[in-house]
């Protein structure tokens, strides 16, 4: 902590850890929804998919 930074150590391979993986997972379950979109309908879903990150897509580890 000589400059105010911490280092928090994970385990080798942590994906409950790793934000862009809750995302992926995310972006996978809703892949066959954005295979027949076209252009704007494509670009509207997937900044609903990023916005959502974190507020409506979250882990659930029940």
């Amino acid at each position: 902590m000589a400059q105010g930074l911490f280092l928090y150590y994970l385990p080798p391979y942590s994906p409950e850890l790793n934000r862009i993986e809750i995302l992926w997972k995310q972006a996978k379950y809703f892949w066959r929804r954005f295979a027949g979109l076209k252009g704007s309908e494509l670009l509207s879903e997937v900044e609903s998919l990023m916005n959502g990150f974190g507020t409506a897509f979250t882990i659930n580890f029940v």
